[in-house]
Protein backbone atom coordinates (compact mmCIF):
# COMPACT_ATOMS: atom_id res chain seq x y z
CA UNK A 1 0.00 0.00 0.00
CA UNK A 2 1.43 3.13 -1.02
CA UNK A 3 0.85 6.80 -0.06
CA UNK A 4 0.81 8.51 -2.95
CA UNK A 5 3.30 10.63 -1.73
CA UNK A 6 7.14 9.73 -2.64
CA UNK A 7 9.76 10.42 0.76
CA UNK A 8 11.16 13.92 0.51
CA UNK A 9 15.19 13.94 1.48
CA UNK A 10 16.53 17.69 2.42
CA UNK A 11 19.85 16.52 1.05
CA UNK A 12 21.83 13.99 -0.90
CA UNK A 13 23.77 12.65 2.29
CA UNK A 14 19.62 12.02 3.37
CA UNK A 15 19.21 10.18 -0.38
CA UNK A 16 22.09 8.53 0.52
CA UNK A 17 21.67 6.77 3.74
CA UNK A 18 18.22 5.62 3.11
CA UNK A 19 19.50 3.90 -0.26
CA UNK A 20 22.48 2.45 1.95
CA UNK A 21 19.94 0.96 4.33
CA UNK A 22 17.73 -0.11 1.64
CA UNK A 23 20.46 -2.17 0.43
CA UNK A 24 21.41 -3.46 3.77
CA UNK A 25 17.78 -4.81 4.07
CA UNK A 26 17.78 -6.16 0.70
CA UNK A 27 21.50 -8.17 1.26
CA UNK A 28 20.34 -9.45 4.70
CA UNK A 29 17.58 -10.93 3.49
CA UNK A 30 19.27 -12.61 0.31
CA UNK A 31 21.57 -14.06 2.97
CA UNK A 32 18.83 -14.82 5.06
CA UNK A 33 16.99 -16.83 2.07
CA UNK A 34 20.30 -18.79 1.37
CA UNK A 35 20.39 -20.04 4.92
CA UNK A 36 16.75 -20.84 4.42
CA UNK A 37 17.52 -23.38 1.88
CA UNK A 38 20.67 -25.25 2.90
CA UNK A 39 19.60 -25.31 6.75
CA UNK A 40 16.30 -26.82 5.39
CA UNK A 41 17.34 -28.62 2.56
CA UNK A 42 20.13 -30.10 5.11
CA UNK A 43 17.11 -30.87 7.82
CA UNK A 44 15.20 -32.76 4.61
CA UNK A 45 17.94 -34.70 3.71
CA UNK A 46 18.44 -35.93 7.61
CA UNK A 47 14.59 -36.56 7.63
CA UNK A 48 15.16 -38.82 4.13
CA UNK A 49 18.35 -40.48 5.94
CA UNK A 50 16.30 -41.48 8.93
CA UNK A 51 13.33 -42.28 7.31
CA UNK A 52 14.71 -45.08 5.44
CA UNK A 53 16.90 -46.49 7.98
CA UNK A 54 14.03 -46.21 10.44
CA UNK A 55 10.78 -46.47 8.15
CA UNK A 56 9.34 -43.62 9.95
CA UNK A 57 7.66 -41.37 7.09
CA UNK A 58 6.53 -38.51 9.30
CA UNK A 59 7.66 -35.16 7.63
CA UNK A 60 9.07 -33.32 10.74
CA UNK A 61 10.66 -30.91 8.69
CA UNK A 62 7.58 -29.25 7.99
CA UNK A 63 7.50 -27.45 11.07
CA UNK A 64 11.17 -25.35 10.58
CA UNK A 65 10.24 -24.85 7.12
CA UNK A 66 6.80 -23.52 7.57
CA UNK A 67 7.95 -21.35 10.78
CA UNK A 68 11.40 -20.30 9.33
CA UNK A 69 8.87 -18.87 6.38
CA UNK A 70 6.43 -16.95 7.78
CA UNK A 71 9.66 -15.19 9.25
CA UNK A 72 11.22 -14.78 5.72
CA UNK A 73 8.41 -13.44 4.37
CA UNK A 74 8.10 -10.79 7.09
CA UNK A 75 12.05 -10.53 6.07
CA UNK A 76 11.18 -9.78 2.73
CA UNK A 77 8.12 -7.44 3.10
CA UNK A 78 10.72 -5.31 5.23
CA UNK A 79 13.44 -5.74 2.50
CA UNK A 80 11.52 -5.33 -0.59
CA UNK A 81 8.22 -3.82 0.41
CA UNK A 82 9.65 -1.31 2.63
CA UNK A 83 8.01 2.32 2.93
CA UNK A 84 9.72 5.60 4.79
CA UNK A 85 8.16 7.52 6.35
CA UNK A 86 7.03 10.91 5.41
CA UNK A 87 6.58 14.10 6.81
CA UNK A 88 2.85 13.49 4.99
CA UNK A 89 2.18 10.57 7.23
CA UNK A 90 3.72 12.20 10.16
CA UNK A 91 1.17 15.77 9.85
CA UNK A 92 -1.33 13.09 9.23
CA UNK A 93 -0.74 11.09 12.02
CA UNK A 94 -0.60 13.82 14.49
CA UNK A 95 -3.64 15.47 13.14
CA UNK A 96 -5.45 12.14 14.05
CA UNK A 97 -3.87 12.36 17.51
CA UNK A 98 -5.19 15.58 17.87
CA UNK A 99 -8.56 14.58 16.91
CA UNK A 100 -8.95 11.74 19.68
Amino acid sequence: MTTGHAPTYPDEESLRDEAVQSLKRKRDFRNNLFAYFVVNGLLVVIWLVLALTSDQWFFWPVFPIAGWGVGLIFHWRDAYRHQSITPEDIDREMQHLRDQ
